[in-house]
């Protein structure tokens, strides 16, 4: 995944580089700016801290008040009220969901904890996984409504909804929004993979981060991203994996199969307006696979850097985003 890569840099005497750091959603929240000394960081670091804690609230499914388990445990059929952000994550969720042909799909929780992955994991276990395999008969553009108008959504059939896949991109965004209404111009925020950079470094650089190989068992940089006003997020299944039965399980459900994912594709980066936008993609083209990814990539004009299991670069396109990015690979 694409991690920090700050460099040093010539900066006006008042100016300095500053970094700001929290917990969320079980990793750490990152925002990089430059600003006279004066600039007040402690009240930009609650602002910072405020923005992902209300995302981790409404949309976590580790945490059992959150709104998100609260509409997964509500009855089918009944309205759920639901906050202005988590509905726009679900209307863009069932967006891409729809977009990618089924790639993308929100309503994998129950196949996510069968398989011994997400909240309440704990060991596989194969009767839950055929179950809830078998129960998943209808995706979330069926069985989920959404009402975004007065932000309600309610369900048409059983299912344990999961944003793993959108969530943590939203969350960037939200601390990009932040960072904005704090008047500053140029800065470089993430969590954990997922980034969004805007502006330049002091000299108009580009903001750079590195690229990691996705070699199971290896923490390498394949290359260097360079970003100007671009997100970037990495969807891999190289990281977080269960061995059942002597076989490698991946975290990441495959819900055409309702399995989890067997894909050709080791990682993908996808760079896009919005860290949201590029979460999401980066999920679904995963899960397509080298073949079809390449052609769903190519129709929604999306920037994507794919590799397989060996670290080769297998699919590169340059998409139409209007945001500045550059890849630089060996």
């Amino acid at each position: 995944m694409p991690d920090f890569h700050a460099e040093a840099s010539a900066l006006p005497e008042t100016d300095i580089r500053q970094v700001l750091s929290g917990p969320t959603m079980g990793s750490r929240w990152t925002a990089v700016y430059h600003a006279p000394a004066s600039f007040d960081a402690a009240g930009l670091r609650t602002a910072l801290q405020a923005a992902v804690d209300r995302v981790d609230d409404q949309m976590s499914s580790w945490k059992p008040g959150s709104d998100l388990n609260r509409l997964n445990a509500a009855p089918v059929g009944r309205w759920i009220d639901l906050p202005v952000e988590l509905a726009t994550v679900l209307d863009a969720a069932l967006a891409v969901g729809t977009a990618s042909g089924g790639a993308f799909d929100i309503g994998v929780g129950d196949l996510v904890r069968a398989w011994g992955f997400g909240a309440g994991a704990g060991m596989p276990d194969p009767a839950a996984a055929a179950q809830a395999a078998h129960l998943r008969l209808a995706s979330p553009p069926q069985s989920l409504e959404l009402d975004c108008v007065n932000r309600r959504a309610r369900k048409h059939a059983a299912l344990r909804l999961d944003l793993s896949g959108i969530a943590k991109g939203f969350g960037v965004d939200e601390l990009g929004r932040a960072m904005a209404a704090a008047g500053l111009r140029s800065w470089l925020v993430g969590i954990d993979g997922e980034m969004l950079a805007r502006g330049t470094k002091p000299g108009g650089r580009p903001w750079a981060i590195a690229h990691e190989s996705p070699r199971e068992g290896h923490r390498e940089i394949a290359g260097i991203l360079e970003l100007v006003d671009c997100a970037v997020a990495t969807s891999g299944d190289y990281r977080h994996v269960q061995e059942v039965d002597g076989r490698r399980v991946s975290h990441t459900m495959d819900p055409r199969r309702n399995a989890p994912l067997a894909s050709d594709l080791a990682s993908v980066t996808v760079l896009a307006d919005t860290c949201m936008a590029a979460d999401a993609w980066a999920t679904a083209i995963l899960v397509a696979g080298a073949a079809a990814g390449r052609e769903l990539a190519g129709r929604r004009g999306l920037r994507v850097l794919a590799f397989d299991r060996n670290g080769a670069m297998v699919l590169s396109l340059e998409g139409r985003s209007r945001q500045d990015a550059v890849a630089r690979h060996p």
